[in-house]
């Protein structure tokens, strides 16, 4: 929505908005059934709140593109993505608490494997436990490179951020992963001429790393992007008049949460302790955004059943939300992860928006052909939240 528009039409209340991102929510079917993930899903109260709500599919930033987590969230939470672009570096390194300067340049790294001829046999070192990735971090911490500051700080399992800090430095540089196994970490591009100083730093540093790491049997090699500076974005409170608080496990969706203003509570364990920690602070919050991860990670790791089962553990916990009474329920995926293409992809994302003054459409269920039945059709991402605050009467008339 036009900022001008909502600075007209927004209004304070009291009402309650929940938004629970299933991160990688939209999948494909697979050969052998016809059908889904979701669709294979034992989900009946999922299916249950699409019956009484009204469905659709997004389209996180723009019909044929495949959007990272991070333009996917910020569509959620009601800003154009193209406009913000936030780099993930920046997110990865909020969510730890990792306090940024205007000098930073921040990256997300991953720890990966390669084999003795420099190919990746597996992008993620096998998922690889937070504590043996902060072992590894311990040999590339003394890594130097002149004329700039270097940080690496560990993230969760194989996730670690690296920060460079100094003078002049551009964060428009081209990350290493290939994004496929069977090809060799990509050496880091200057995207603009004034990037190529910051460009051979990073590549000195990746260079250093591979030695530190050689002979490790998962974690041997680190691949980096989403190089970024801190952005300046308008908050939520400014924009839609909402105390927003996130509720996330993994450090990323927090720093993006706080990106926009958003308090992020104390990281929960589990998607149970989650759903414990709305209702702890359900007082103090008129917007909870609540993020599940195990959707995306199934899909990315090509695991169709356990992406499934994924769906079926938010099943189980999510009567204890619509308990809550929110006056709105928004459940919605920031972008598609297949499991049977095992990564990203540009198809629009299941959506259900559920509460007071719903008109509940014909959907049947909560999966991918239900949702293209429903009554709100295929729209941008973006709405969601404005269409959220009209049904929690949040936005007045516009106009005479």
């Amino acid at each position: 929505m036009d900022e001008r528009l909502l600075k007209q039409v927004v209004i304070p209340g009291t009402t309650k908005i929940v938004l629970l991102v299933m991160d990688g929510l939209g999948g494909l079917p697979r050969r052998e059934t016809g059908k889904s993930e979701l669709e294979e899903a034992d989900i009946p109260t999922l299916d249950r709140i699409a019956r009484e709500g009204a469905c659709g599919l997004t389209v996180p930033v723009a019909t044929g593109i495949t959007p990272g987590s991070g333009p996917g969230h910020l569509a959620l939470f009601g800003y154009d993505p193209i406009k913000y672009d936030i780099g993930r570096g920046v997110l990865e390194a909020t969510g730890i608490d990792f306090d940024l300067t205007d000098n930073d340049v921040a990256a997300r790294g991953n720890f990966c494997t390669v084999n003795t001829n420099g190919l990746i046999t597996d992008r993620r070192a096998g998922r690889i436990a937070t504590e043996k990735a902060a072992t590894l971090i311990e040999r590339l911490r003394d890594i130097r490179v002149p004329g700039v500051e270097l940080f690496v700080e560990p993230v969760r399992e194989h996730r670690f951020v690296l920060v460079v800090r100094g003078e002049g430095l551009s964060d428009r540089l081209s990350g290493t992963d290939p994004n496929r196994e069977g090809l060799p970490p990509l050496p880091v591009r200057a995207l603009e001429p004034e990037a190529l100083e910051t460009a051979a730093m990073v590549n000195h540093w990746v260079s250093e790393a591979q030695m530190r790491l050689a002979g490790e049997p998962q974690g041997n090699m680190v691949l980096v992007r989403g190089f970024a500076k801190v952005p300046a974005l308008p908050s939520m409170k400014e924009l839609f008049r909402l105390n927003a608080a996130a509720v996330a496990i993994y450090p990323m969706y927090r720093g993006l949460a706080k990106l926009v203003g958003m308090t992020a509570l104390p990281a929960p364990a589990s998607f149970a302790d989650e759903i414990d920690t709305v209702a702890r602070h359900w007082d103090g919050y008129d917007f909870f955004f609540v993020h599940f991860k195990g959707t995306d990670a199934a899909g990315e790791d090509g695991d169709f059943e356990r992406k499934s089962r994924a769906a079926e553990q938010v099943d189980r916990e999510i009567q204890r939300l619509l308990e809550l009474k929110p006056d709105v329920l928004m459940i919605a995926g920031d972008h598609s992860t297949p499991a049977v293409l095992a990564a990203h992809s540009w198809h629009s994302v299941p959506f259900v928006l559920h509460g007071n003054w719903i008109r509940a459409d014909l959907t049947e269920g909560f999966n991918e052909r239900e949702c293209m039945r429903g009554s709100l059709g295929t729209f941008p991402a973006t709405e969601a939240l404005p269409l959220a605050l009209a049904h929690a009467g949040r936005l007045t008339k516009y106009g005479a």
